[in-house]
């Protein structure tokens, strides 16, 4: 078992049950990630909310530093001496994560001049984002937020991989995601509760995997 995954089962012992999910979606991630593809995330409210914390992790330092490359570092160098020094200093490794629900221009847009479209807006954006070997997180405390479910659907057309982060139903993303982590809860509240810990889990293996040799 991955030093992390049993940390977190330590801490967080109803989450055995999701041990083997939460391993196969670290996989998943892990293959999208050293293919040089992205991770797009799509919720709504609370899950909205951990879609932007999970970008937040992965696109610069979590726990480790995460220093820019050397040969990067000389490029950057070479451009600019003296702002090229302080970006080498400062930038941060990331790993392209995109959440899918601060573009407001781009949603409003597409609200405004498709009719019904306000539970397209996560499916038009994977169509234009996603690319075959990227993923798709779709978080939804019941598994079947209309708008999450029709983003899947253009997500596996693309070539895309799915995964589900859900409470103990599973619901319609259960049955259509690659990977579903269910959490053993089915009150909102404390399904997103278990839910930080296990992205946070990911948030750590991936890194220690991309950037622990730094």
């Amino acid at each position: 078992m991955n030093k992390q995954i049993k940390l977190l089962i330590e801490r967080y012992p109803a989450l055995s049950v999701c041990e083997e999910e939460i391993e196969k979606a670290y996989k998943v991630l892990e293959e999208c990630f050293a293919a040089g593809h992205k991770l797009l995330i799509a919720g709504n409210g609370g899950s909205c909310s951990d879609g932007e914390h999970i970008a937040g992790e992965l696109m610069k330092g979590f726990k480790l530093q995460r220093k820019c490359p050397e040969e990067f570092a000389k490029k950057l160098k070479a451009i600019d001496a003296e702002r090229g020094a302080e970006l080498a200093e400062k930038l941060q490794g990331g790993l392209p994560t995109i959440a899918l629900d601060n573009h407001q221009a781009l949603n409003t847009a597409y609200v405004n001049d498709v009719e019904n479209g306000g539970l397209l807006t996560y499916a038009q954006q994977v169509y234009g984002y996603g690319k075959a070997g990227d993923v798709l997180l779709g978080i939804s405390t019941s598994g079947n937020s209309k708008n999450v479910a029709y983003a899947t659907v253009v997500a596996r057309a693309k070539g895309m991989k799915v995964i589900g982060l859900t409470g103990a139903k599973g619901g319609n993303l259960a049955n259509v995601a690659d990977v579903t982590i269910k959490v053993p809860e089915t009150e909102t509240y404390m399904i997103q509760e278990l839910h930080l810990p296990i992205y946070h889990c990911l948030c750590l293996m991936l890194e220690e995997r991309f950037f622990g040799g730094n």
